[in-house]
């Protein structure tokens, strides 16, 4: 298959049923009808099952406590994962 961008060779993954087709030179990602909804489906359910509800806050954060924010801390995602590879 040929890169529809840059005319360079396609390499396809496939990731839990999804078939995904990935540039070797551009690094492009390509998706066929109806994949971007079954990952972004795939994506809710993962996120519903890894995620907790943040808890409840207790009034004001004292002196030297947390102050909310992110801290550095990222939370990927499931699709970010099946990315990675």
């Amino acid at each position: 298959m040929e890169c529809p961008k840059c005319r360079g060779r396609m390499r396809t993954f496939d990731r839990n049923g999804v078939h995904i087709e990935q540039c070797d030179n551009c690094r492009g990602i390509f998706l066929d009808y109806g994949e971007l909804e079954t990952l972004t489906r795939m994506e809710s359910q993962w996120a519903q099952q890894h995620y907790a509800p943040p808890p409840p806050a207790h009034g004001g954060p004292a002196w030297g406590g947390h102050h909310g924010g992110h801290h550095g801390h990222r939370r990927n995602s499931w699709v970010g994962m099946l990315f990675s590879s």
